[in-house]
């Protein structure tokens, strides 16, 4: 040891330009006098390195004396980024680490190149290549560029499932997010690769095959590989689905004292027999939790018990009810919402601070509030608050475009072309008030209505509007008069449970009948002059229906009544109800079947023709608007007093991919007309004659429904089956509408 030391005489350091000499000797561990080893300068070299400060680095040793010569790295001048059009300067200065007057070091570069690029791949352009310029300038000083080729954007070629034996790849596609790169998907997203989507469509995966009996379900790996050409990615999902179970014996246990087990058992959606799912089990538990709620349990945890048979291919399982902890809600946070205010969100959550916790509650308050229609996205999510009993709720939401310009055509071989157009906006100011304005137009008619709905009337969940309407409609190919209607309504909606409402309203209005040519039937005549209608009613709804939108299981129920005789000139009362079921016959499949029927009574006065119903068209397709039921001889409809339809129909995919939204129908539309005051002389002839046939009419038909970017489309093809020789018939419509 003492042959390898050397006195150290002297220490030379040289190529220093901002650093001082003294900064480079302190990372030396000897100094003047001191005894030095070969061990040492190694270890200063690499401390020197280590400082980021220096280029290179040379440590000498000659006899007594060190010599250190260091390259100093550059300070960077400025930073520059080129090539990009994608993203923006600010967003990648952001990112990487180089800063302006801070030494350049190539370590640092090399890992803002990868951040970049890491910037990159997360919007789904994975070809991106960054390459580093260094341009040298005087006083040791350097601009730093880093020029950029985005690249194309890098979408999913190919979607691929292996071990799928249950459901086909195109079934499974439909199934997650990511979607195989298509000429007409230039307007989304989802087909752009994103390992954190993929990561998604996994647990997407499970629940689609756990919901359908597969419990034993699994994902054996996603794999992405890239292509060749870096501008794609092949996607591959390896599953394993095993066996398809359904429910073994169901039951329900519990140690808390006095409860109800009967109603326990009827909100249940699990029965035994029955496919298992996931879905239903977690809907079950939702039940069960509100039912313990209205039998005064606030705080239970529900754990689903599961005995498998795996020889029979059943799952059992028993509910298991104990008492949980007690957990308040202790602050209840919205965010996200940048127009519409505080308040129009927070009374549609059914949580308010201080109340017992409970997820049936919190799940409600998530379809509430996508109900709404104002927001695009609803995330709920619950964290411990101030102390263990204590949970704070926060509501995170999207907010959507509510406005709304709808525009509608159609055509009829009696009226041709025809137009409506109204503009909307569902959230007026933010404050969830709804403003509308429509206009229609045709060859025969013009009308404006302007509507306005406060949803919380005095801060109570009551939805006060009014309506103002004009309506002028020339009625001459269908009953040989003119017809000119103004008035007002005021409405005021409340509920009268969880999916009961009740809707009562009142209408003034003028009409006048006028220009009835002198050879028209004395039925046509008798209509003409000017009449007042003072009209109360009421509705009440009943909806179960996933959707308002799209529906595909549940049903709405309405019954309207009005009474028409608070002063003006007529009196009558009309009853009219209506029902709609939605099934879902497959995955894919939905069946509509619906009912509508009403009566209208004249009180001490025949009804006139101009308050009676009219079938056709809209709710008997195949037939023209006012199409069936009574007519004069000379063709006029003369509408009735009594009639009921009903429909069936089926809406189905047709092949193309789901996300553009284009589904077909097939329909059956089947309806009567009859019923009026007037009696038709024997032995009358000409115009004073009266046609009429109480008979059923029936036709059927095929659709297709397109939600299109500009809005949703409809094309209705309806045949008359049965028909009467009066009767008018309309085999096309259609109706199309956007929105802004």
């Amino acid at each position: 040891m003492a042959q390898n030391q050397t006195t150290v005489n002297d220490i030379q350091v040289t190529g220093t330009q901002r650093v001082d000499a003294s900064t480079v000797l302190s990372y030396l561990p000897v100094g003047v006098g001191d005894p030095v080893t070969q061990v040492q300068l190694d270890q200063a070299l690499s401390a020197l390195f280590e400082t980021g400060l220096f280029d290179d680095v040379v440590i000498e040793q000659d006899g007594g004396v060190i010599r250190i010569d260091v390259v100093e790295n550059p300070i960077i001048n400025r930073i520059a980024f080129e090539g990009n059009r994608r993203i923006d300067n600010e967003t990648l200065q952001a990112e990487i680490q180089s800063r302006p007057r801070v030494v350049f070091t190539r370590t640092r570069v090399e890992s803002d190149v990868q951040r970049i690029q890491d910037v990159y791949q997360a919007s789904g352009r994975f070809a991106v290549a960054v390459e580093p310029q260094i341009i040298e300038l005087d006083q040791n000083r350097v601009d730093l560029v880093f020029e950029i080729e985005e690249g194309p954007l890098t979408t999913i070629q190919r979607i691929d499932f292996v071990g799928n034996r249950a459901f086909s790849d195109s079934r499974l596609r439909d199934a997650i997010e990511s979607r195989e790169s298509r000429w007409w998907r230039l307007l989304t997203t989802s087909d752009r690769y994103d390992p954190d989507q993929v990561s998604v469509d996994e647990e997407r995966l499970r629940r689609y095959y756990t919901s359908r009996g597969y419990a034993d379900f699994r994902v054996n790996s996603a794999i992405a590989e890239l292509t060749p050409d870096r501008e794609g990615f092949f996607v591959t999902f390896s599953v394993d689905e095993g066996e398809r179970y359904r429910f073994g014996e169901i039951d329900v246990a519990s140690s808390l004292p006095d409860v109800d087990f009967d109603a326990l058992d009827n909100v249940l959606t699990t029965r035994e027999g029955r496919w298992f799912s996931s879905e239903e089990v977690e809907e079950s538990i939702g039940a069960l939790t509100e039912a313990l709620g209205d039998q005064q349990f606030a705080f239970v945890e529900i754990n689903p018990v599961v005995m498998r048979d795996r020889e029979n291919r059943t799952i059992g399982i028993t509910y298991e009810i104990d008492e949980g902890p007690r957990v308040f809600v202790e602050r209840v946070n919205i965010t996200g919402n940048t127009r519409t205010v505080d308040r129009v969100i927070r009374r549609e959550v059914r949580l308010a601070e201080g109340d017992p916790f409970s997820s049936s509650r919190l799940q409600d308050t998530e379809r509430r509030i996508r109900n709404l229609g104002f927001f695009e996205k609803v995330e709920i999510s619950t964290r411990q608050g101030s102390a263990p009993d204590q949970i704070i709720v926060d509501i995170n939401v999207e907010e959507q475009p509510t406005g709304e310009l709808t525009l509608g055509a159609g055509f009829s071989t009696a009226d041709g072309p025809l137009g409506e157009a109204s503009i909307r906006e569902r959230n007026l100011l933010g404050r969830g008030q709804d403003l509308r304005l429509a206009f229609s137009v045709s060859g025969k008619s013009q009308q404006v209505d302007l509507s306005f709905t406060e949803p919380y009337f005095l801060g109570r969940d009551l939805a006060a509007g009014f309506d103002l309407f004009r309506t002028e409609r020339d009625r001459q190919e269908i009953s040989s008069y003119d017809e000119e209607l103004t008035g007002f309504g005021l409405r005021l909606g409340y509920p009268l449970g969880p999916r009961l409402r009740q809707t009562v309203r009142y209408n003034l209005s003028e009409q006048t009948i006028r220009n009835i040519g002198p050879n028209v039937s004395r039925f046509i005549r008798d209509q003409e002059g000017t009449t007042v209608t003072s009209l109360v009613g009421q509705n009440l709804i009943y909806d179960t229906r996933d959707s308002s939108v799209m529906p595909t299981e549940g049903y709405r129920l309405t019954v309207g009544t009005d009474f028409a005789g608070l002063g003006g000139d007529i009196r009558y009362f009309r009853a009219v109800g209506t029902g709609s079921v939605y099934y879902p016959v497959f995955d894919d499949v939905v069946l509509n079947v619906a009912a509508e029927a009403g009566h209208i009574e004249g009180l001490g006065q025949d009804v006139r023709v101009t308050d009676r119903f009219f079938v056709g068209g809209r709710n008997l397709r195949g037939f023209r608007t006012a199409g069936i039921g009574p007519r004069d001889g000379d063709g006029n409809a003369l509408g009735g007093k009594t009639y009921a339809v009903g429909t069936v129909e089926a809406s189905f995919p047709i092949g193309l991919p789901n996300e553009l939204g284009v589904r077909g129908r097939t329909f059956s539309d089947v309806g009567f007309l009859t019923n009026i005051d007037e009696t038709s002389d024997p032995n009358a002839t000409g115009a004073d004659r009266i046609f009429e046939e109480d008979s059923v009419r029936l036709s059927v038909g095929v659709g297709l429904s397109w939600q299109s970017p500009l809005g949703p489309l409809q094309f209705d093809f309806g045949f008359p089956v049965m028909k009467e020789d009066f009767d008018r018939e309309e085999n096309f419509r259609f109706s199309f509408g956007t929105r802004f």
